[in-house]
């Protein structure tokens, strides 16, 4: 019977070794950290225009500058309110392990992954709250729940929160080294980039570990679940970034047929690949994904 603590080899402990120490040895206050201005200046965008949905659609021709700059508004808004609706279920997954049997080793950091993502939470609801007056409901799509074996359930929610973090930092490291954004909202997505650094190191070695005895154990239902589930993973979060409630506040008229039409847009495919890059690139290295698909 396989059992977590022949899961985590030893580069699983060397990593959590490693990024408890750093994540010590860099520990801020969020609560003191960030300025918090009256209000964003007007005429600023709020997203990077390349992260903006409509970026290179044909649909983006229909909107004027004022529509577009409150479209970005509204989309930042979005994204903000996802961190915090998934923020809030990865630790509920990941208390439900702490110190518990089998996760013996990956504890310690643990404990930093929770007081770090609960302050995460904190300053993108802060940000929500003060300048758009409101958090977006949580539309998420739960998947059919399965039964699986214990194994397969942890590589299931680890990949979750990989998958989940590795698409949220693709957007947090472009707004931080962007100029055209305001200060305030670069900040919040540099603080946010160097925590998720960390977490994304230590999520990449509970899958790998995960999936190495997925595939040593050879139960192939198992192995083609995980890989289906990862897939439609990720997809289901790239259909998040396109919000109806983003378009409605946005002005913008008929805003279910409009999210049908940029969806449907030809040029979204290079921009949906560019945001899971990093996340298809280390799904193929462990061997989950066709490395011929690259």
């Amino acid at each position: 019977m396989t059992t977590n603590a022949t899961i985590w080899d030893d580069e699983v402990a060397i990593a959590v070794t490693r990024l408890t120490a750093a994540a010590e040895d860099e520990y801020y206050n969020p609560y003191q950290t960030f300025e918090w201005p009256e209000s964003i200046p007007e005429g600023a965008l709020w997203m990077s225009e390349d992260l903006v949905t409509v970026y290179g659609t044909a649909a983006a021709a229909e909107l004027d500058r004022e529509q577009y700059l409150a479209l970005s508004k509204w989309e930042s808004i979005n994204f903000y309110s996802l961190n915090v609706h998934g923020i809030r279920e990865l630790m509920q997954e990941v208390v439900q392990r702490i110190h518990t049997p089998g996760f013996e080793i990956p504890t310690p950091f643990f404990h930093h992954f929770l007081g770090e993502e609960n302050e995460h939470m904190w300053f993108f609801a802060e940000f929500c709250l003060r300048y758009g007056g409101k958090l977006f409901t949580n539309r998420s799509m739960a998947f059919p729940q399965e039964q699986h074996s214990a194994l397969l359930d942890n590589f299931i929610v680890f990949s979750r929160i990989l998958i989940f973090e590795q698409i949220v930092d693709h957007f947090n490291s472009r707004m931080a080294a962007d100029a055209a954004l305001p200060e305030t909202i670069r900040a919040i997505n540099r603080v946010h980039h160097q925590d998720e650094s960390r977490h994304i190191a230590f999520g990449a070695q509970l899958v790998r570990a995960l999936w190495v005895r997925l595939r040593a154990d050879g139960d192939n239902k198992e192995i083609a679940v995980a890989r289906q589930y990862v897939e439609r993973y990720i997809a289901s979060s790239l259909q998040q970034l396109y919000s109806v409630d983003a378009y409605r506040n946005a002005g913008i008229p008929n805003p279910f047929a409009f999210r049908s039409r940029v969806l449907a847009d030809p040029s979204r495919s290079a921009a949906h690949d560019a945001v899971t890059a990093r996340t298809d690139a280390f799904y193929r290295r462990i061997g989950l994904f066709d490395q011929a698909a690259a």
